[in-house]
C-alpha cells in the first residue's frame, strides 16, 4: 500500500502529550504533540521552497496542547494549537513519515531494554 492511499483509521491518546494514529495498513503511529507543533508544515513555520524549519524550539511553549483536530477532505488534518496557531495542514502522507515509533525511528532507540524518550 503506498503512502498516498494510507488513511487514518483511529486516533487516540497514548499517554500525556503523545498522540496515536492507527493507519489503514495497520501501523500504529506515535506522535509527540510538541514534535508535531515544531514541524508544522505551514508557510509561517516551514520554508515553502527549501523545507527548512523556520520555527525554533524556543518559539513553542514546552507544554503546548492540541485543542482540536479537523479533517481536511480525504488527505489531511488541520491541527488547532493552544498557542493560537491553526494554519498547518498535515497531509496524511506527511503525518505517516513523521511517525516517531521505534520502527520508523530506530536510530533514536538508545537502550533496547527500556523505552525511548519521545521528547
Amino acid at each position: 500500500m503506498s503512502t498516498e492511499t494510507i488513511q487514518p483509521q483511529d486516533m487516540q491518546w497514548l499517554e500525556k502529550g503523545v498522540f496515536g494514529i492507527t493507519w489503514s495498513d495497520g501501523h500504529q503511529g506515535v506522535y509527540p504533540i510538541r514534535h508535531l507543533r515544531l514541524h508544522c508544515p505551514c508557510a509561517v513555520c516551514t520554508d515553502e521552497w527549501t523545507g527548512e524549519l523556520k520555527l525554533k524550539p524556543d518559539d513553542v511553549p514546552m507544554f503546548i496542547m492540541l485543542k482540536d483536530i479537523q479533517p481536511v477532505g480525504h488527505y489531511a488534518l488541520r491541527l488547532i494549537w493552544s498557542d493560537g496557531h491553526d494554519t498547518g495542514l498535515y497531509a496524511f502522507s506527511q503525518l505517516r513519515r513523521m511517525c516517531q515509533c521505534n520502527i520508523c525511528q530506530p536510530d533514536k532507540v538508545t537502550d533496547k531494554k527500556t523505552s525511548r524518550r519521545l521528547l
